[in-house]
């Protein structure tokens, strides 16, 4: 059930607004969303967040805000990817094109931006 007066993914305890796909995460519950997954509780969509991102940085080699968000919300799927970048690197004080370590500081600070420019606070 969606907490009223929440953004969407507040309310759907997915604070990075992750899209349904045929990826299971841990704390995931059947989605009544019909765009993004929804979590048992915040802590859960957290999880999904950093595991997704644990991977683009290990898998992938997308170790700098520019080259994640770029894959995160890519402006062929309708988003200002510019604007994501450039209010990560705002609220962070990190550089797009700077190489970044996957540290709990580090990535903390950067879900926390992301999570702001997916729900506006």
């Amino acid at each position: 059930m969606a907490k009223k007066g929440l953004p969407r993914g507040l309310a759907n305890n997915n604070p990075l607004n992750i899209r349904k796909s045929q990826d299971v995460f841990q704390g995931e519950k059947k989605s009544t969303d019909s765009a993004f997954k929804q979590f048992e509780s915040m802590a859960y969509g957290y999880r999904a967040a950093f595991r997704i991102l644990f991977n683009y940085y290990h898998k992938y080699s997308l170790n700098t805000i520019e080259k994640m968000i770029g894959r995160w919300a890519p402006p062929e799927d309708k988003n200002n990817t510019v604007a994501y970048i450039r209010a990560v690197c705002s609220k962070t004080g990190i550089r797009a094109d700077r190489e970044i370590a996957f540290d709990k500081g580090t990535m903390i600070a950067i879900v926390a931006a992301m999570c702001k420019v997916e729900n506006g606070r």
